[in-house]
């Protein structure tokens, strides 16, 4: 008998050390959760525990305390990047962080805006989207279709992404119309939400009667608002902007101050929404300007599908020969997210 008690007492204490050793969460109804922690981000944290197929995703406004021995990147609403473990302490009130030197950083539940695990793979840093709108007319025989894609990846202290839009409309006796553009940009992040931001588009469109249009630019910006709800960034620097047209006006170059705007809203239930506004005053061409304005808003469905309503604009107020100042695209689609 004492030996079987002896037995459930050790069965006992390995199963709190095992416990220990994994990540625990202790939510507002009382609730308690372990498992391994994968990361927070938009308000939503992941957790895998061995008693789920699936990993559980919980809202972070719902959770009391936290615990983790593991190493993660913390980053804070006031732009604060620290490495390291992680615990609640005085009930809840404040988390303590310890770097790797032992330091110790005091916050709370609420100034936590990012984790991410250190030792995370490459596809649990990567993120990528696809979205597709298709329509037919039998009058005319017109076509329309069209392609959003987004591939990125976040390491500690950078930020990449890679896009393709592509946007065509055909018709019978009517040449084809089409919209096509690409790029890369990446985000190197500084403390206090500070960030330098680099990218290169590249922009065909036959509205605008732009063959090609080459855009670099380099710059600055700084997150205004960083929460588990939404963030609010502005940004500004220098851009060079080299264009050839479908027509004959003339090929030409300029060099372009910028600056935008970026939203994100992403604690509205089941829906998103991403806005940005630039604005390029050219430096070289006198009383030139132009304006690019992106909005999407997105509902999630089940199976990481969503529906998006996309709307863009291009503006130039010193358009090509026969080309439009203004050109626009409203793109109603389903997509799908990884």
């Amino acid at each position: 008998m004492r030996f079987k008690k002896n037995l459930l007492i050790g069965y006992c204490l390995l199963l709190g050390i095992a416990s220990q050793a994994q990540d625990s969460l202790v939510l507002k109804n009382g609730n308690v959760i372990v498992g391994e922690l994968k990361s927070l981000d938009k308000g939503v944290l992941t957790i895998e525990t061995a008693y789920s197929k699936n990993d559980f995703t919980i809202e972070w406004s719902g959770i009391k305390e936290i615990f983790s021995k593991s190493q993660f990147l913390v980053t804070l609403t006031n732009g604060t990047r620290v490495n390291g473990t992680f615990q609640s302490v005085e009930g809840g009130k404040k988390i303590v962080i310890t770097d790797i030197s032992g330091t110790k950083t005091e916050t709370t539940l609420e100034e936590m805006v990012y984790l991410k695990g250190l030792k995370s793979d490459f596809w649990s840093r990567a993120y990528a989207s696809v979205d597709l709108g298709l329509s037919f007319t039998k009058a005319n025989n017109l076509r329309q279709y069209n392609v959003r894609s987004k591939l990125g990846y976040l390491a500690d202290k950078w930020q990449a992404d890679i896009f393709y839009d592509d946007t065509r409309s055909k018709q019978d006796s009517v040449a084809e119309t089409k919209r096509t553009e690409g790029g890369v940009a990446a985000k190197y992040f500084l403390q206090k939400d500070w960030y330098l931001a680099s990218s290169l588009n590249f922009l065909s469109n036959t509205e605008q009667a732009i063959k090609l249009r080459t855009t670099g630019k380099v710059g600055g910006g700084r997150y205004l608002v960083h929460t588990n709800k939404q963030y609010w960034g502005l940004g500004a620097g220098l851009s060079f902007n080299n264009e050839s047209f479908t027509n004959n006006t003339e090929s030409r170059s300029s060099l372009e101050g910028y600056f935008g705007s970026e939203l994100n809203l992403f604690d509205i239930g089941d829906l998103s929404l991403l806005n940005s506004i630039f604005v390029y005053p050219s430096l070289t061409e006198s009383g030139r300007w132009r304006t690019d304005v992106n909005l999407d808003v997105k509902y999630d469905l089940p199976l990481d599908f969503y529906i998006k309503t996309g709307f863009t604009l291009n503006y130039d107020n010193r358009p090509a020969i026969e080309g439009k100042e203004t050109d626009y695209v409203l793109v109603f689609s389903i997509g799908w997210e990884l």
